[in-house]
């Protein structure tokens, strides 16, 4: 299994929008490198539901419930269907993950303005630790 944080702006499409539809397509990714994440998705992988905007949190654990299929006109946009496993007990926001020494090399921080992006084993171990705090 892989593991994923997918950003939204909350005004556009947040995590309670997810859990009230129990499902959906993410789509709207136009960024070559967010979208090969995207294509890199399996069925069962994990991410984080991240709120991007004035909030910087991640909020949920969300599942990817298909892989990619073409999103819209162009072949390279992609978009896979996920669903809500669970909120987070304690959202995780950008400053803690800035002050977590471990997740210094996170790519979500690394190139921040990307919406899809990789969480490695030993990062995703260590935002749910912080998320349960």
């Amino acid at each position: 299994m892989a593991y994923w944080l997918l950003k939204s702006e909350p005004e556009s499409y947040s995590w309670d929008d997810l859990v009230r539809e129990g499902q959906t397509e993410w789509t709207g990714v136009r960024n070559p490198a967010a979208a090969l994440h995207l294509k890199a998705m399996a069925v069962g992988d994990r991410g984080f539901f991240y709120h991007s905007g004035k909030e910087k949190a991640a909020v949920g654990v969300l599942e990817i419930t298909r892989t990619a299929q073409q999103d819209g006109d162009e072949p390279r946009w992609v978009s896979v269907a996920v669903k809500p496993v669970d909120a987070l007990k304690k959202p995780v926001t950008l400053a803690a993950m800035k002050a977590e020494p471990k997740l210094a090399g996170m790519e979500m921080l690394r190139q921040s303005r990307l919406s899809v992006s990789p969480v490695r084993d030993a990062e995703w171990t260590v935002l749910m630790a912080l998320a349960s705090a």
